[in-house]
């Protein structure tokens, strides 16, 4: 198997590289999470640290699920819950805190990629069309009636996160978790402000929905 192993600490990167090597995994090293970010299509799996000198490693997770299904297991000192459960939300495929045990580390990353293959899915189609909007995910684009919008990158963002569900109801929490890293932190009153300019951008009336005391939708339910 291919591993992307996304770790600052050098030390523990070599022990891991090597240990993980000797099981036959052929593994690939790197300390920042802007590399995760432009290598992760040439992994298998992913090992991501949380504490990386660049990125927090949530935003690297949250970033690559917006764009790849590619099996991403979370290994880092944070063992809180709510870290647990922020990169679970955020599409973690498991979560272990180190100190690792090694056998444990291969059982798991056996069964998430077990899982990956028995759901063979087909790939992902980066670009989501309703009816004549044209979302390009890859691209960071949008397209309307054949004409490029413009939209700031948190308008995006947002768009990103109801465009991945079409047809699905999307609670306020999560758009916020998603877009702004932590709707504990997140103003409520910015994403209603990104909502409003998204309506006038798209100019697509009924495109975007607001499910009263839950969030918002894209696309007809």
């Amino acid at each position: 198997m291919r591993v992307l192993l996304v770790e600052d600490d050098t030390g523990v990167a070599r022990a891991l590289a090597e240990t993980l090597g000797a099981h036959g995994h052929s593994v690939a090293a790197v300390g920042r999470g802007s590399d995760a970010l432009t290598r992760h299509r040439d992994a298998d799996l992913l090992l991501l640290d949380l504490g990386l000198p660049d990125l927090d490693g949530l935003d690297v997770l949250r970033k690559i699920r917006q764009v790849s299904p590619v099996p991403v297991i979370v290994l880092t000192a944070r063992d809180d819950e709510r870290s647990v459960v922020r990169a679970l939300r955020f599409g973690a495929d498991d979560y272990l805190a180190k100190p690792v045990r090694m056998a444990e580390l291969l059982a798991r990353m056996d069964a998430v990629a077990r899982r990956a293959g028995n759901s063979s899915p087909a790939p992902k189609d980066p670009v989501v069309r309703i009816e004549d909007v044209e979302i390009d995910l890859g691209a960071r684009r949008v397209v309307v009636g054949g004409r490029d919008i413009g939209l700031t990158t948190k308008e995006f963002a947002v768009l990103a996160v109801l465009a991945a569900r079409p047809g699905t109801a999307v609670s306020r929490q999560q758009l916020m978790d998603e877009v702004w890293g932590d709707a504990y932190l997140a103003v409520s009153r910015s994403l209603d402000v990104h909502m409003t300019q998204l309506r006038a951008k798209l100019d697509r009336p009924g495109l975007l929905t607001t499910i009263r005391g839950f969030g918002y939708r894209l696309g007809r339910s």
